[in-house]
């Protein structure tokens, strides 16, 4: 008889997923994996052909983890890309790790660039534009450029521990930036 195979795709994923939450993408090695996943380095490398290939499994599953997470975040600003930029920064706050791999780094091995992400697979980007030509913003791409240098900004800087502004505050920064830049 057969045995039987302990150690699925899933489960890797799902734990390489959990070890990239916690340590980094970066640190989600094959060993590290094995150790976590309390199993040798042989099962990976029976399931997958080489690291990329879960590697690029464990992205995909960051950037459903951030469209769930854009699709859970509160939703109530008439201002453009204001609640689109709380989330963002709520994101970075909560999750550093996984901010950095989808929007921090150097390049997009996997084909996604940080406005693919952020737009979602519900075009979220791409409705705030909309929500903004109906808020009477002439130029809605202006907007969101300027608006999204500082919300990026504001991102990076809880990353790094220089953000401490609270969540009232950080909401009134944005509103009132997205009404003065969306006059502009």
């Amino acid at each position: 008889m057969a045995r039987k195979e302990k150690i699925h795709k899933d489960f890797l994923v799902d734990t390489a997923f959990i070890l990239a939450k916690q340590e980094g993408f970066e640190n989600v090695t094959a060993r590290k994996l094995a150790a976590k996943a309390g199993c040798s380095t042989q099962p990976i490398f029976r399931l997958y052909e080489n690291m990329d290939d879960l590697l690029a499994q464990v992205y995909d599953k960051a950037v459903e983890f951030y469209d769930f997470f854009y699709d859970e975040s509160p939703k109530f600003n008439p201002e453009p890309f204001v609640d689109l930029g709380m989330a963002y920064i709520k994101f970075a706050t909560q999750e550093k790790e996984l901010f950095k791999l989808l929007f921090m780094g150097e390049k997009k091995p996997y084909g996604k660039s940080l406005y693919d992400v952020l737009n979602g697979s519900k075009s979220y980007v791409t409705t705030e534009f909309a929500k903004a030509k109906k808020e009477g913003v002439y130029n809605a791409q202006d907007l969101f450029t300027k608006l999204w240098i500082f919300i990026h900004g504001i991102a990076c800087m809880t990353i790094t521990g220089d953000y401490d502004l609270d969540e009232d505050q950080t909401l009134n920064l944005l509103r009132e930036a997205s009404r003065k830049l969306g006059t502009d």
